[in-house]
């Protein structure tokens, strides 16, 4: 982090997290892997003035310590912010085994494009699941099921892969492109593993593990590195 005539500069990693197979599609991140030089009292601020469902602030490298938001609050743990992180740590040359939100210590690992992370169900907020009888009908929707503020709707396109969409309005998302931490409350439901296919064209993979603990996985895509001058309001190419 630099100082230049009294405003403060650092910069942020713009990733997607849980791609398809050709790269397309995942959920905006934006990771700060000096985050530990960002003010705590900056960074809700940050994370509203960036605008994503999430925004990472890595605390410390060595302890694998982070922070995340969403837009007006902030979160003990959120699946696509801690995918996205293990596999940008690792692209940076700089990999872990374990990181560490506020909720507890996650596992993950990295293996190409791809990252996962395998947590406890109980971690996450508490996402309720409809299933509805169609793809067709999930698509349909013109916003929350039941008028639910945290809540998924789900029908199967076959035997392992299900069409899904999700309304965290509780959090501050309206409508989430890919919500990893739903995915592991969904692999708790199921008890199977399962492929989410949510949003525009993202792509969850989920394994509930003999640990009782969740694993949930997908591709990243790093998009750019942008600075940040946090008391002028926004982030520069």
């Amino acid at each position: 982090m630099r100082e230049t005539q009294g405003v403060a500069h650092t910069a942020f990693h713009l990733l997607r997290v849980f791609t398809d197979t050709s790269g397309s599609g995942g959920n905006p991140l934006a990771v700060f892997l000096d985050g530990a030089a960002v003010p705590a009292h900056e960074r809700q601020a940050i994370a509203a003035d960036l605008g994503f469902s999430e925004t990472v602030f890595v605390e410390a490298l060595s302890s694998g310590r982070v922070a995340i938001f969403t837009p007006t609050l902030e979160l003990p743990f959120a699946g696509h912010p801690l995918v996205g992180t293990a596999w940008l740590l690792a692209y940076q040359g700089t990999p872990v085994e374990m990181l560490r939100p506020p909720a507890g210590e996650v596992g993950v690992r990295v293996q190409d494009v791809r990252a996962y992370a395998a947590a406890r169900p109980e971690w996450a907020p508490p996402f309720r699941w409809v299933e509805l009888g169609s793809p067709e009908q999930v698509d349909a929707l013109e916003g929350p099921p039941g008028g639910h503020d945290l809540v998924g709707a789900y029908a199967w396109r076959d035997e392992s892969r299900v069409r899904a969409r999700v309304f965290p309005l509780r959090l501050g998302i309206v409508e989430d492109e890919a919500t990893g931490a739903a995915a592991v409350r969904l692999g708790e439901v199921l008890g199977r593993a399962v492929t989410i296919e949510q949003g525009r064209g993202s792509v969850i993979h989920v394994r509930p593990r003999s640990d009782g603990l969740i694993e949930i996985g997908g591709g990243v895509a790093l998009d750019a590195r942008r600075d940040y001058a946090s008391s002028a309001g926004g982030a520069t190419n």
